[in-house]
């Protein structure tokens, strides 16, 4: 991995949680950042603590006010921001549509601005955070579950399409993670998780490990890797065993409201 020391990096959602351990780590690199975060003074807090710029806001429409902040260039892009709503079909449609703006289309908007620039460079690193959830999926949530496929698919058709041209993409794919959106955990992910929780310092280690190596997924529980591949040798097996949780669930709810 080239040296980290003046890179312009970009991290959405680093108000609090992976995206602010990101910020930090960078920082810490020597890198130059942008903080995002929905929450004015989240964002303020983060870049005051890391000597890096404030930029509050949408995470789907970030690029170019951070392109400005940055002179023009962003080398890293880490497209972080993310929400976990519950349910399933009968979830209204604007919750559905803001999973699939937040978890997807602010990488494909991103992509789209910052592309131009990285190919007639030679070079660019496109970092998103999906989830294990992306890999196989996550009882009680199927926007977060939907949206969170589609983020990998589209990471993935990002690199088999401009690796070649230097543009470097990962996608990290935690399991349970302490952050704000460990909230889903009241619900399902306690049962889904399997793998211990870590902490957002924990995922920005193994990013910055697996910027260092080259990988595209980056599995900061490497566990995560067998059960992906559970899915894929065995379906209807770990369909049966995920649907065993679905119904632990569905038990422990009745009793929590009997």
């Amino acid at each position: 991995m080239e040296s980290l020391i003046g890179a312009k990096v970009v991290v959405t959602g680093a108000g609090r949680g992976i995206g602010a351990a990101l910020a930090r780590r960078f920082a810490a690199e020597g890198a130059q950042v942008v903080v995002n975060d929905r929450h004015p003074e989240r964002a303020g807090a983060v870049a005051a603590e890391i000597g890096g710029t404030a930029l509050p806001g949408d995470a789907c429409a970030i690029v170019p006010a951070a392109l400005d902040a940055l002179g023009g260039t962003v080398d890293i892009f880490c497209a972080n921001a993310g929400i976990a709503p519950t349910g399933g079909p009968e979830t209204p449609e604007e919750v559905w549509d803001s999973a699939l703006e937040v978890n997807l289309k602010a990488h494909v908007r991103a992509a789209r601005e910052l592309l131009p620039g990285w190919l007639e460079r030679g070079r660019g690193r496109f970092v998103a955070t999906v989830s294990a959830a992306g890999m196989t999926t996550m009882i009680g949530s199927a926007p977060y579950s939907v949206s969170k496929h589609a983020a990998l698919a589209f990471a993935e058709w990002l690199a088999v399409t401009y690796r070649h041209r230097g543009i470097e993409v990962h996608a990290v794919c935690p399991r349970g993670v302490r952050t704000g959106l460990h909230h889903v955990s009241e619900g399902s992910a306690d049962l889904m998780l399997t793998s211990a929780a870590i902490g957002p310092e924990e995922v920005a280690d193994a990013v910055l490990k697996g910027i260092e190596e080259g990988r595209f997924l980056i599995l900061p529980h490497p566990e995560a890797a067998d059960h992906a591949a559970a899915r894929v040798t065995d379906h209807e097996g770990w369909l049966d065993g995920i649907n065993v949780l679905q119904q632990r669930l569905e038990d422990r709810n009745r009793r929590a409201t009997a």
